[in-house]
């Protein structure tokens, strides 16, 4: 049975549609689900995907975080299923407290958008098992308000529990504490991170590599396996 990845759309979202592709380039069925509908159609994973919800107003994630479908999101994720949070869905996580810290403006107050080089630190999420820990990818980046912060206890234990899942080399593009670029719950089915792998699943388009894939094809494996 071919497993089905549902990503939702709210008002603002931006790359429903690329998420959709990578979901079926990996050979997975994406499955489109609306911010007012509580019903995940027995999907077996989601994907809150990158935009500007509600533009972005008050904080950026706020007002998504209270949209009807988050409520089911927010049941199903502490029960187990697999949640992975694109750029604007990380803001939304974060606000809805199945990630730790939160998310402010760019350090520089800019909008930035550029292929961004990243260090893979957890290898062992629902999301992250196709790659290597310690691996170097690259990743379309591009968000204004993508500043990871935390207070010193969350990032101590963030660190010392490996819960950094992804970190910016060469080059922090926004000030995010520890160059934090992605983290993950607890118990590796949450995962949220500023870049966009949806941008990166096909040599043709994005980086012109496919650094983003395993992305997708770690989720499958879970799933298929499970």
């Amino acid at each position: 049975m071919t497993a089905r990845i549902g990503v939702v759309t709210f008002p603002g979202s931006l790359d429903d549609r690329d998420t959709q592709r990578a979901i079926r380039v990996a050979g997975a069925e994406p499955v489109a689900l609306w911010h007012k509908d509580k019903d995940l159609k027995q999907v077996d994973a989601v994907v809150l995907c990158g935009g500007f919800s509600y533009g972005d107003y008050l904080r950026a994630g706020a007002i998504a975080r209270f949209s009807p479908v988050m409520d089911t999101v927010i049941d199903q994720a502490k029960a187990g299923l697999p949640v992975l949070g694109i750029c604007n869905g990380f803001q939304i996580l974060t606000e809805a407290h199945l990630l730790p810290g939160g998310m402010l403006g760019n350090d520089h107050l800019h909008f930035i958008c550029r292929d961004q080089k990243l260090r893979v630190e957890n290898a062992d999420t629902s999301w992250t098992s196709d790659y290597a820990a310690g691996q170097e990818i690259h990743i379309p980046l591009k968000n204004m308000d993508g500043r990871y912060v935390a207070d010193r206890r969350t990032l101590d234990e963030l660190e010392a529990e490996g819960r950094v899942a992804f970190r910016y080399l060469d080059f922090n593009p926004n000030g995010s504490l520890n160059d934090i670029a992605g983290i993950t719950n607890a118990a590796g089915n949450v995962v949220g991170l500023m870049p966009h792998p949806e941008h990166a699943v096909e040599s043709l388009i994005g980086t012109g590599r496919t650094d983003g894939l395993p992305f997708f094809t770690s989720i499958l494996k879970k799933l298929v396996n499970a």
